[in-house]
């Protein structure tokens, strides 16, 4: 006897996957943001410094174009890199790229089987999907550490405006919008403690920025210089880049705590 509500799930998510298995994402992305990869790998490279971790075995879940990958090859030559996603647009981005160390692979993630990995980066993936609590509780056994980049499309400018976050709902699919506080809750309540956050001045430095971008970047340069936190909930521009671990179950924090 089917269940009605895991039947109702499947149906989401399979509405949401065909915007990047039937090419609608590819369509309003033909470059797949492969202008910002430089810019994203630096990011995740200052996070991993900040920390002094150097992760020999990395993958990226949702990987695009590939771009991200590429540029952390460079710059972390002892790593093994994979990136996996399921569209099937952004396998020629992959073609011929030259590096022996960096596979691609066109397969959910989940589903995948590839064992356990030092780091996985989830860089503008979790506002994509139809359920990130039950795909975070997942895959959070399958490294042992994370980095997220997250979009913080919730501020008091975009709610009162409201088209901002309808135009990254069509252009790009996020279905969940988040602040800084609503994104460090969501990954603690998928059981990772989060190591350090920062801001990333999206906004002010972000290679691909609108011309309303460049025009906000002042107000919000001056704001920022009072308050970060207070500039990016009041007028946006930012994104979050996170560095994070699985928590250890209730028993073993009892064990090491004794």
């Amino acid at each position: 006897m089917s269940d009605p509500l895991h039947d109702a799930r499947n149906a989401e998510a399979d509405v949401v996957s065909q915007r990047y298995l039937g090419g609608s994402y590819a369509a309003h992305n033909p470059t797949w943001d492969r202008e910002d990869s430089p810019w994203k790998a630096v990011q995740v490279r200052k996070a991993l410094d900040a920390a002094g971790l150097r992760p020999r075995r990395i993958a990226e879940v949702g990987c695009g174009a590939g771009g991200v990958l590429l540029e952390l090859a460079a710059a972390l030559p002892q790593a093994e890199l994979s990136g996996f996603d399921i569209a099937p647009d952004a396998e020629r981005f992959w073609k011929d790229h030259g590096n022996p160390r960096v596979i691609f692979t066109r397969a959910d993630f989940m589903d995948a089987g590839t064992g356990h990995y030092d780091l996985i980066l989830l860089l503008d993936v979790i506002e994509h999907l139809a359920n990130p609590h039950s795909f975070l509780q997942k895959i959070r056994g399958r490294a042992d550490y994370f980095v997220f980049h997250i979009p913080l499309d919730l501020s008091a400018l975009t709610v009162l405006r409201e088209s901002p976050l309808l135009h990254v709902r069509a252009k790009v699919g996020h279905l969940h919008y988040y602040t800084r506080g609503l994104a460090l809750a969501l990954l603690q309540e998928c059981g990772l403690e989060v190591i350090r956050w920062q801001y990333t001045g999206a906004g002010l430095q972000a290679p691909q920025r609108s011309l309303r971008t460049l025009l906000a970047a002042l107000p919000r340069r001056l704001l920022s210089l009072a308050s970060r936190d207070l500039s990016a909930r009041l007028l946006g521009g930012e994104t979050l880049i996170v560095l994070a671990r699985p928590l250890a179950d209730p028993a073993t924090r009892k064990a090491a705590a004794s």
